[in-house]
């Protein structure tokens, strides 16, 4: 631990380092003390980026993405569609990857990585106003429209992550619906299908509303996905946050459900 703490300090972070290394010292000790978790379905995992460091303590190096791969599989768990968990029609051992922002390396990184591991299923929730950006040359770290045709065609699911990435908690009723639809719109008309899945900006208790979520229904969205499990806002769904710091043991206490009552906080 005491070399990951050094690893923090000394990283491109998107927090303050004192921040970050608050975040990797409560991860330890809830591994340690946190009690384990038994469900009768499966787990949703949360990544962001691999081997893109600007994504700060969100990041997942290749090696280590691949070794949480290998150790699951190793364990017996199985990968499903994320939306197979969400209806609740997977067992205890199954696993769900998803992937918030719609980084580049989903198809530089993660795509070869998985499709190594014979092809496992992933979804995508996808900034739209980002890849707009990124199509145009002005976000060379976000995935651009080309990228994430590419991602369908290589079997990936898409969801809407909003246009802009806000914190709706903070938005009038009218920006929250311009959000909701706007993306969803989008992304019909990238990808030919309308998503049925969101994923919140955030994904905490403080960034979201009772009142979003309704107007997320209304936009057409039967799935809504937090970035924690106990502690998430009513009426979503569950996913447990992987950061850049879960190498095998605090990965391993991840699946075992320590860290289901920890809430990120900013």
């Amino acid at each position: 631990m005491k070399k990951a703490l050094k690893v923090a300090l000394r990283g491109h972070l998107g927090r303050s380092k004192a921040a970050a290394v608050r975040l990797l010292a409560e991860r330890h000790a809830l591994a340690l003390i946190a009690p384990r978790s038994s469900r009768p379905t499966g787990r949703i995992l949360c990544h962001h980026s691999i081997g893109q460091p600007c994504f700060g303590v969100n990041d997942v190096s290749p090696r280590r993405f691949a070794r949480q791969i290998e150790s699951a599989l190793a364990a017996g768990y199985r990968f499903v569609p994320a939306p197979q968990i969400a209806a609740g029609l997977a067992g205890p051992k199954d696993l769900a990857l998803t992937f918030d922002d719609g980084a580049r390396s989903l198809l530089t990184e993660v795509a070869p990585i998985l499709s190594a591991f014979g092809g496992l299923p992933f979804m995508v929730f996808v900034v739209t106003g980002w890849a707009d950006e990124a199509q145009a040359g002005r976000r060379r770290n976000i995935a651009s429209w080309t990228d994430v045709e590419a991602l369908v065609a290589l079997g990936a699911m898409i969801g809407s992550h909003s246009v802009s990435h806000p914190n709706f908690a903070r938005l009038n009723d009218a920006a929250v619906v311009e959000e909701l639809e706007q993306s969803r719109e989008t992304l019909r008309r990238r990808i030919g299908e309308s998503p049925a899945d969101f994923a919140i900006p955030f994904g905490l208790n403080s960034t979201w509303t009772p009142s979003a979520t309704a107007a997320a229904r209304a936009a057409g969205y039967t799935r809504i996905y937090a970035q924690a499990e106990n502690r998430r806002p009513p009426d979503t769904i569950g996913r447990s946050l992987v950061t850049g710091y879960d190498a095998d043991t605090l990965f391993r206490a991840t699946l075992e459900g320590a860290f289901d009552r920890w809430d990120e906080w900013y």
